[in-house]
């Protein structure tokens, strides 16, 4: 049985740090692709960042490209995501996925397979 647990999240003022990780309950993580969503409140889910099994290829979305940096720990089987300079409009529900994507494009959320429960992130201005 596949478990993600994300854990990190917290309230932080604008132009704080935080670090996220999901703890990753499965013996394949070293062969899933992972990413990290978003969703805040009436807005649909977006994709924040993503990076392949390997740790090799990293994809960031728009809004976050250069404030946020994901990275993994096979041997630990968990993921993060180092989020810096935060701003109110990051306030939002944080998931994390796993997905056997491979060459295809890694911002579409049904191409994972696994999702844990979530984090919450509050950004106060």
């Amino acid at each position: 049985q596949v478990r993600l647990v994300e854990s990190g999240g917290g309230l932080v003022q604008a132009g704080g740090s935080l670090r996220l990780s999901c703890a990753a309950s499965m013996r394949s993580f070293s062969t899933y692709d992972m990413g990290w969503f978003r969703q805040a409140p009436g807005k649909e889910r977006e994709f924040v960042a993503a990076i392949s099994w390997t740790g090799g290829r990293t994809v960031y979305g728009d809004s976050v490209t250069g404030r946020f940096t994901i990275a993994r720990d096979n041997a630990m089987n968990t993921l993060y995501l180092q989020m810096n300079s935060l701003k109110p409009e990051d306030t939002a529900v944080y998931y994390c996925a796993a997905g056997l994507i491979g060459t295809r494009s890694p911002k579409a959320d049904d191409e994972y397979t696994y999702w844990g429960q979530g984090t919450q992130v509050t950004v106060s201005s």
